[in-house]
C-alpha cells in the first residue's frame, strides 16, 4: 500500500472499464473488456499478460492513440474522449512520452538532432531544445555519441536515445511497449537500469513488458487476460 498522503494526489492514469473492439474479417476481436487501470504519480507499473491479452491496446488508449469503445479514460486529469484530435495531440506532447519495440528513430538525423526535434515538438525554443538535448543525452549515457548517426549506436544506445526523445518534452508519463523486445541482454539491461534510475528520480513510468527482469524490476506488476486486468502483485512478491 502506499503512503496515504501520496494516495491523495491525483491520478496520472485512471482507466475505468475500458472496452475496444477491433473489426476483422472472421469475428470481431474484444481487445480491452472492461479493463481498469489507476496509475499514481512517481510509479513504475509492469503491465505483463500473454500475446493478446490486451497489453497495447491498453498502452494505445492511455496514449490516446487509440479510441477506447466504452468507459472512461483519464489522462493528467483530463478525459480523454472529451478531447478533440487537436487537444489529443497537444495533451500528448505536454503529458505522453512514448517508447517502442523498434526505436522509429530519424536516421537521417544525429542522436542530439533527434532529441532537439522531439523537444521542440514539444514547445520548446531552438536554445532550450538543444540545452535540453544535451541535458537528457548526459543522463543517458549518450553525449560522447551526440553527433552520431542512429545506424552507428549499440541497440541499447539506439533504445537509450529513444527514451532521451521521449523525455524531450518533459512529460508527465512515460509509456513504452516492450522496450526491450529488439535487444540483446546486454541493452536489456541498460535499459533496465535507466528506467530505475527514472523513476528514482521521480518518472511515472507504465511499461508493457514480456521480459521477467524489467518486470521485477517495477514498483508494482499488473497482469493482463483476455481484455481484462488481473489482481495487481507488488513487485517484491515475484522474485
Amino acid at each position: 500500500m502506499e503512503p496515504a498522503q501520496e494516495r491523495a494526489a491525483e491520478p496520472v492514469v485512471a482507466v475505468v472499464g475500458a472496452y475496444r473492439t477491433f473489426n476483422a474479417e472472421a469475428a470481431p476481436v474484444r481487445a480491452l473488456r472492461g479493463a481498469s487501470l489507476t496509475v499514481w504519480p512517481g510509479e513504475f507499473v509492469a503491465v505483463t499478460g500473454p500475446s493478446g491479452s490486451g497489453k497495447s491496446t491498453l498502452l494505445n488508449i492511455i496514449a490516446g492513440l487509440e479510441r477506447a469503445d466504452g468507459g472512461s479514460v483519464v489522462v493528467a486529469g483530463q478525459s480523454l474522449a472529451e478531447l478533440s484530435e487537436t487537444r489529443l495531440a497537444r495533451l500528448r506532447r505536454r503529458h505522453v512520452g512514448m517508447v517502442f519495440q523498434f526505436f522509429h528513430l530519424l536516421e537521417s538525423m544525429t542522436a542530439a538532432d533527434n532529441v532537439v526535434l522531439a523537444a521542440r515538438l514539444a514547445g520548446l525554443g531552438r536554445r532550450a531544445a538543444v540545452d535540453r538535448a544535451r541535458e537528457l543525452l548526459d543522463v543517458l549515457g549518450l553525449l560522447e555519441r551526440a553527433e552520431a548517426l542512429p545506424a552507428t549506436l549499440s541497440g541499447g544506445q539506439r533504445q537509450r536515445l529513444a527514451i532521451a526523445r521521449a523525455l524531450a518534452g518533459g512529460p508527465t508519463l512515460l509509456l513504452a511497449d516492450e522496450p526491450t523486445g529488439a535487444l540483446d541482454s546486454a541493452g536489456a539491461a541498460e535499459v533496465l537500469d535507466l528506467f530505475t534510475r527514472l523513476h528514482a528520480r521521480g518518472q511515472t513510468i507504465v511499461v508493457v513488458t514480456h521480459d521477467a527482469a524489467v518486470a521485477a524490476g517495477a514498483q508494482r506488476i499488473v497482469a493482463m487476460r483476455d481484455g481484462q486486468i488481473e489482481q495487481p502483485v507488488p513487485a517484491e512478491e515475484t522474485g
